[in-house]
Formats: C-alpha cells, structure tokens, sequence
C-alpha cells in the first residue's frame, strides 16, 4: 500500500479514482467481507476446540494412567505376544524366551525313497493275510542280523546303498546305535519280496537286537510273530544267547528256520578246505536240532510237531551278508537248471544236494556209497567249490583268470566294472551269480505260517479270555470283516518330538481304520475291575520301514501297524478293541526269559527340576519293555534293568532324550537271591504270646527238575488244586498231604527260577 495516499489516521488523501479502479475496489472489498466472514467461523471452530484442548488439559490425571509411548499393542499388532519380566527370575544361561529346539536322535528320510515296487501294491497285499509274513530274525551279537535286512533294503531301494567298505545299518536308525555299533532296538520293516516263482509276499520283519540285555525288545517281537528266522555266524557257532533264543521261541510255539551266515568267513579268515567246511556247517545243524529237541518236551511239543531244520527241508538257507548273497539248495540248484538243463527238475536235485551223497562222475548218477577213496559230499562238489573258485579266482589275477570265470558263470562285466576293488568286485560279482534273496522268500513262504494258519496258535496262546464265541472265534480266522476290531500292542517308539509316544502292534481280528474311537485294555483290565480301561481316538496310521513310514488309512487284521494317539494310558502292553465291545479280555503280558537284576538310585542334580525328572522316568518306562522304576521306602527312585550297558542307554535317553536335565546317580547294585541246597539242621519256631502254641519250620531245597518245570511253564500256579496236586504226586512222588498243600510255592515263577539259577 502506498503511504503517500493516506494520512496518518488512514483517510484517502490522493487524487480522485477512475470508475473502473472505483468498480474493482467495490469487488475487492466484497471479497474482503466474505474472507472476514469465514475467518470469524474458523477462529470460532478453532475456539472451541481450544477450549475442548483447555477442558482436557485441566482434567485430574493419575500418575500411573499417564501415557507417554505408545503401547506394544499399537506398536507391533495384536499377533506379537509381548512378555514384560521385572525381576530376574531365570538363571543367566537361560533365555527368558527359548527358541524352539528340535531333538535329533534319530536318522529319518527327508522323503519317501523309491521302490521296486508300487506302495499302493505293498496296502493291496496287505488285504490278502495269505501272502503276508511276519518274521522275526534273532541270533547272537554281529551274527549279522542287521546286515541281513541291508541286503534286503538294497533289494528292494535301488537308490538305497552301503559305501565302499561300510555298513548301511539301516535299521539301526537311533544315533547311539550308531554311535555304539550294535543295536538296541527292534526295528520293524514292512517289505515286498518275491519268491522263486516270481510271487510277491509282503514281509512284515523285525530285526532285533543281539545283546543279551536287550533281550527284553526280542521278547516284544516274538509276540507279534508268526515265525524267526535265526541267524548263525558259521565261524562261531551256537553260542550262550543262540540257545536262550531258540528256548524262548519254543515256549511262544514259533516255527524256526536257521540262516548260516557269514560263509565268506570260512574261505578267507579261517581258510579251511570245503571237507571241513562242510562238517563246521553239519555242526553247527546238529547242535540246532539238539537244543530244540531239548527244550521242546518243557515247552509241551509233542512229536508231531517236533522241530527239526535241515537243508534238505528247505528251512535252512546260507549267506554272506558283507557280500550280499543268500541262497538255499533249491536255489542254487535252479542256478545249475538254468545254466545247463532246462528240463531238470530243480527240486530234486536240490534233494540229493545235502548228507552223504556223492556224484559218480562216470555213471553220472548218484549214489550213498563213495566211488572212490577221493570222492567228496555232493554239497562240497556243487556248492562249496564252486564258491572257494569265485573267491579265489577274484581275490588272486583279476586281470588272467576272471574274464573266463565270467564267461564260465554267464556274468557280463564292462571294463569299468573290472577295475573295482576286490571286495566291491566280488560283490558284483554274486549279486550277479545268486540274482536276489528269493531262495530266503520261499524258505519263510514254506515254513513260516500265514496270519491266517497261525491264528489258532497264537490267539490261544496270548489271548486271556473264550475263544468260544464269536469275538474268539474271529480272532482263529484272522477275520478282517468282523465288526469289532482287536489289536494287540508290544512297543511304544517316540515320535520326532520325543514328547509322545507311537504305538506299535498286530491286528488280530476285524481291521483298524484312522480317526476311530477305541478302548484302550491294561494289563490290569479284567471283566470285573474295568479301572484300567481307557477310551481313545485313534490318529494316524503308518506301515513302518524303519527310517521312513508309509500312513494308511485302515490296516486289516495280520498286520503290524504303527498308531497314533493311544499312548497315554499305555504302560507296557495293551488290548486296543472297539469302544462298543463288549466282553473283550486282554492279551497276556510279556513273558521275558530274564529279570531286571541290576539297579540304580537316580535323582535331578537340581531339585527343582525333580518334575522333570518323574516325567522322564516315566518315559523310558514306556521306551522299555524290561524296565522297572520304584520309589523306596527311603525316597530315593530306583531304576532296574537287566544289565549295565541296558542301564547305560536308558541313562543317556533319560538325560538328552526326555528329560533333558542333569541326573546324579548312584553306584549299580546287583541283587542277589538265596536258595536252600541242603535240609535245615536246626528247627525254627515260634511261640504265641500265650505259649500255648509253637509253629516249627524247617526248609529243604526242591525236588531236582521242579524249578526247571516251573521256568518252562511245564507247572503253573493257576492250575486247579486238584490237578496241581495230581502233577506233584505223579512226577515228584509228594504224598497226598504235601501235594494239597503245594500252595505254598506261590511266589512268581521268574523267582524261584534266579533263586536255582544261581
């Protein structure tokens, strides 16, 4: 504005205005009382807010209703949960929030490998109990019994193989079995294996472990069984475990069929000619057949059904697990079908394969007497020679003498091949010559029986209740379309959390389907005392090839199944049946052939952590068949197993498998028991406070035989009293008074077994 215009009090002074300079300030001035007006409603909407502003800022408020931040609520989202700690109420070497940790201790697949076979073909066989075994393959420690189901897991995964010079051990699948070279637990592993004649049988087998202490997890695989096959290390016999194994077997009425293995040993360790080659391999039958003849009148075999296994029944086979070949006299003498006669028949020269029988080389026929003084067994001329020529052909000049055993053998090697190393050519070299394990498949096909045939046997020899009605008589069937379904469970693995645990068992009768509702049995459960019962729904189902499982969706009755959700209430064994059945008893619990001698007191290095520790202990109860845990009369907890090594492994699952806290412990003690060898000397008595009445007691050991009766279950204290007595009077010669009052050997058999053991 210009200051020349105006006055000091603002009145015009200038000169006079132009009309249109007059008609723009008339519409400058109109604007101006319009802006004045929006300014006067916006200075009263901006009064009244300040005085909302003033009103609020005037307000009382608390010191600890103040806000100065934001909340973590604003901040972060209502999906973030905010932890406020105060005070230090952890340790420094615990965060106050733990990441989340994943136990590894065991080996698993990443993904299902590829099969031989279709899985959907392995769950379409598993509706026909007819082509199904289950076998159980048991012998001494590194009697190669792991190795053996490596053969059989190469066989049917082709993507699946041992390294140069090392084991696959695949079933050996938790870290310290690895770590510790042998195995601790029963692995199962459902298969599919075809015969000689190109039939497929699925094969549900159990490899179990060798070591005496873990003969409780052998015991666990036995009762879901149908059959076992033992193995032998031809090198060194029948040994102390071999025995106990073949007893056990007789007393759960399982067929037995022999493996010899390891027949590599003979020609490269021990170097001994095929003559003593083949008596070492008659030794060792004999000294089978000897045990089974022994044990099986304790076991109540009668002679029809005496177990005897010979070459020349086709239950025993021969093998060399490091080099991956298994074969059986029908086997190899179908070899000779194919390689020189078409029109023989297979079967019957694999008859005259075996005993003393000699091949007259001039008449061409065969005969019991020796032509001459240098004949030698039929078995050393078309077996054993020909397998020392292949060992020493290959492990002497590779380069002069192998392309002719090639050519002589019909086995096509590239130059590749040629240039392996000895032990990785050999064994190309019989998986070549011996094809697959099929001489094994028709061994167990022929000799171990169906789910089906061995229903009645079974059933009636684990099941606690009638078979007369149709619950029981479903179970001889193997029905699988019974209404109500039976499953007894021997095991419990832990699931990759190691927080729960999967229940593992067979399918007795009707078939088992996921999501079900079931009753979970006991083995307290009886009709009238029902506490030990439990209701249940069944998760999820898998058929179980140790480092991997395929789920399904029902399992039908002969089969073994790995279930889901049924573990809580499980101790040991347990009867899962329909939740509508009714009248269902259980089946028995294990019958070990040994006790838990060996314990330990354990207690948290922290006492705070003793929760920890009640809930671990509980685990590997559960993980164990034989263990037991007590809490003394002094508060300390006890562990009993069978052995040190036993005690050792549940210690390391105890501290890094479920409990995952520090646990002192005390000293192993061993408990001993005494027994009477000789009549008391000296009368013991007593008298009544009133000395009118004297009680005399004198001791005197059993009748020799009585405990062994006792341990092979030849006498039970659950008979009758009549014909408890009868049997005393009968086979010990007791007189009628002793024999009525026999009750008084009423302590548990595997007691009055260690007290004559000893």
């Amino acid at each position: 504005m210009d200051t020349d215009l105006y006055d000091e009090f603002g009145n015009y002074i200038g000169p006079d205005l132009l009309s249109d300079e007059e008609v723009e300030d008339d519409v400058n001035s109109v604007e101006d009382e319009g802006t004045e007006e929006e300014d006067m409603a916006q200075d009263a909407v901006n009064h009244i807010g300040t005085n909302d502003v003033q009103e609020e800022s005037l307000a009382v408020i608390l010191h600890e209703d103040k806000k100065y931040y934001p909340s973590a609520l604003e901040v972060y989202g209502p999906e973030v949960e905010t932890l406020v700690q105060e005070e230090d109420a952890q340790p420094l070497t615990q965060p106050l929030i733990e990441p989340v940790r994943r136990k590894k201790f065991a080996y698993t697949e990443a993904s299902i490998p590829t099969t031989t076979y279709d899985p959907e073909f392995l769950a379409d066989l598993m509706d026909c109990p007819e082509l199904i075994r289950n076998v159980v393959l048991c012998g001494h420690l590194h009697h190669g019994k792991t190795s053996f189901m490596d053969c059989l897991i190469e066989l049917t995964h082709p993507d699946i193989e041992a390294k140069e010079d090392k084991n696959l051990r695949y079933t050996d699948f938790l870290h310290m079995e690895v770590e510790r070279g042998l195995s601790i637990k029963s692995t199962p592993v459902s298969l599919v294996l075809r015969s000689m004649q190109e039939k497929s049988y699925l094969f549900n087998i159990f490899d179990t472990p060798g070591h005496v202490n873990f003969s409780d997890e052998v015991t666990a695989a036995f009762r879901l069984a149908d059959g076992i096959c033992l193995l032998v290390d031809v090198s060194e016999g029948v040994l102390l475990n071999t025995e106990r194994i073949l007893k056990h077997a007789l007393q759960e009425r399982l067929p037995v069929t022999l493996c010899i293995n390891k027949i590599d040993r003979l020609i490269i360790e021990l170097k001994l000619p095929p003559m003593d080659a083949y008596y070492k391999i008659k030794h060792i039958i004999d000294e089978v057949n000897s045990i089974l003849l022994t044990y099986s009148e304790g076991a109540g075999i009668t002679d029809d059904t005496q177990p005897v296994v010979s070459p020349l029944l086709g239950n025993v086979c021969f093998a060399s697990t490091y080099y991956r070949f298994c074969f059986t006299l029908e086997s190899f003498a179908r070899i000779y079908m194919d390689t020189f006669s078409n029109g023989m028949d297979y079967k019957e020269f694999a008859g005259r394969l075996w005993g003393d029988i000699y091949f007259n080389s001039k008449t061409r026929r065969f005969q019991k007497r020796p032509p001459s003084a240098n004949s030698q067994r039929t078995f050393v001329d078309f077996i054993l020679e020909p397998l020392y020529k292949i060992f020493a052909q290959t492990v002497g000049d590779v380069d002069t003498c192998l392309p002719s055993l090639c050519s002589e053998l019909g086995i096509y090697l590239t130059k590749s091949e040629m240039k392996l190393n000895i032990r990785p050519l050999l064994r190309l070299i019989f998986k070549r010559f011996f094809g697959d394990f099929s001489g094994f498949v028709n061994m167990c096909a022929e000799h171990i029986p169906s789910p089906v045939n061995s229903a009645a046997t079974k059933v009636g020899s684990t099941y606690t209740g009638t078979l007369d009605n149709d619950l029981g008589r479903a179970m001889i069937k193997c029905n699988m379309n019974y209404e109500h379904v039976m499953v007894h469970t021997t095991k419990l693995y832990p699931d990759q959390e190691a927080i729960s645990f999967h229940v593992f068992g067979r399918v007795m009768c009707g078939t088992l389907f996921a999501g079900q509702t079931v009753r979970v049995l006991g083995e307290n459960y009886t009709l009238s005392d029902e506490e030990d019962s439990r209701p249940a729904t069944v998760g999820r189902l898998w058929v179980s090839i140790a480092r991997y499982q395929l789920e399904v969706n029902r399992v039908p009755a002969g089969n073994w199944v790995l279930i889901e959700g049924v573990d809580h209430p499980i101790v040991k064994t347990a009867t899962l049946t329909s939740a509508d059945a009714r009248g269902a008893y259980i089946f028995r619990p294990l019958n070990f052939n040994t006790s838990s001698v060996v314990k330990i007191a354990v207690e948290p290095a922290n006492p705070s952590e003793l929760p920890k520790l009640l809930d671990g202990l509980r685990k590997v109860n559960k993980s164990y068949p034989l263990l037991a845990t007590k809490v003394e009369e002094s508060g300390e907890r006890v562990i009993r197993g069978t052995g040190e090594l036993y005690l050792d492994c549940v210690m390391h699952d105890l501290r890094k498998l479920y409990s995952d806290i520090d646990v002192k412990v005390a000293d192993p003690v061993v408990a001993f028991c005494e027994t009477v060898v000789e009549t008391s000397s000296l009368k013991c008595f007593a008298e009544t406070p009133n000395k009118k009445n004297k009680l005399t007691m004198i001791a005197e050991p059993l009748d020799k035989g009585l405990a062994e009766d006792i341990e092979n279950k030849v006498v039970q204290i659950t008979w009758p009293k009549k014909r408890l007595g009868d049997f005393f009077q009968k086979k010990y010669d007791w007189d009628l008074l002793a024999s009525r009052v026999s009750n008084g050997v009423h302590v548990k058999d595997h007691f009055v077994t260690s007290q004559f053991a000893m």
